[in-house]
């Protein structure tokens, strides 16, 4: 009797989707297992000791089961409360101050010029210089500190010069005879006056939104410029759409910088809690608020900005 012979199987080869996807989880192992061995025990910790007094004796500690209380008493802060208020709306202003002027500088850094790499590292400094030791030698800045006192610098005319860059009676004659209310107004003059904070929060969005200019194809523009589409056409009909998921990225890393940064209001005044007598169990119950809070913000944007301006280009 002849054997009969087994045809060979057939290598399964993956899909480049299912390749990709490995190759970011292996891009991202090191942080999940670093987050699992060393902050997940300490957040467990964080959620436990905000719900018990620790009393010290000589023995060590002990934890005293306080139930809700601490979390009953930060609602309760009132200055805790307007904190966060204050922290809310500097959000809504610097989300959209960042993310605009980064997109422009985005699109303008992305055209032919010469230098632009020299004009992109330049933009990217104030990202290098605001980590590490050089933050902590701007905040003992001494200029800084005379520039925003509400004093500011005495002329010897017996007044003194505000350190904002422009005022409100400024920012009026330029917009006078535009009926332009009061907000507007407003919104404008602490967008010029933060111009230093915003150059600084942008390095990071700037470079995003190059990468995704980058990866709009050219056979696209040249197509619209055969059909005569203007650059302003072309701007909100192509590049707009194309980066869109871009802005959603960049919004998300612009909340979660903004509500963790050390100038934050909110942070500053957990930190004040926390070095306080007593104030350990009481800061981790702010900052499990604060945190609930952050994650309630960025759904709702999250889900405002997919819902109403994101684009994904289909593969078929």
């Amino acid at each position: 009797m002849t054997k009969e012979l087994k045809a060979p199987k057939k290598r399964k080869i993956a899909s480049l989707d299912r390749r990709k996807a490995r190759g970011g989880w292996l891009f991202v192992l090191p942080f999940v297992i670093g987050f699992i061995l060393v902050y997940m025990p300490i957040v467990i910790d964080s959620i436990k000791y905000s719900f018990y007094e620790i009393k010290m004796g000589a023995a060590g500690y002990q934890l005293i089961d306080a139930g809700w209380t601490h979390y009953k008493t930060a609602i309760g802060d009132s200055e805790f409360i307007e904190k966060l208020g204050e922290g809310l709306k500097n959000l809504a202003f610097d989300i959209p101050m960042i993310l605009i002027f980064s997109l422009f500088m985005a699109v303008l850094l992305n055209q032919k010029m010469a230098g632009r790499a020299a004009f992109r590292a330049i933009f990217f400094i104030p990202v290098i210089l605001s980590t590490g030791i050089m933050e902590s030698i701007e905040s003992q800045n001494i200029l800084s500190e005379y520039m925003g006192d509400s004093s500011g610098i005495d002329d010897g005319s017996g007044s003194s010069t505000s350190g904002n860059i422009v005022s409100a009676m400024d920012i009026e004659r330029l917009f006078e005879g535009m009926a332009i209310g009061e907000g507007l107004l407003k919104y404008v003059l602490v967008a010029i006056n933060d111009i230093y904070d915003i150059v600084n929060r942008s390095g990071v969005q700037m470079l995003i939104f190059l990468a995704g200019l980058q990866s709009i194809s050219p056979a696209i523009y040249e197509s619209v410029q055969i059909d005569g589409a203007t650059a302003w056409e072309t701007f909100w009909k192509i590049t707009f759409p194309m980066i869109s998921p871009m802005i959603l990225v960049n919004a998300v890393y612009t909340i979660i910088d903004s509500f963790t940064t050390n100038s934050n209001v909110v942070m500053t005044y957990i930190d004040t809690i926390y070095n306080g007598k007593d104030g350990m169990v009481l800061s981790s119950a702010m900052s499990w608020i604060y945190f609930l809070i952050v994650i309630l913000v960025l759904a709702a944007i999250a889900g405002i900005i997919s819902s109403a301006m994101v684009f994904y280009q289909r593969r078929d």
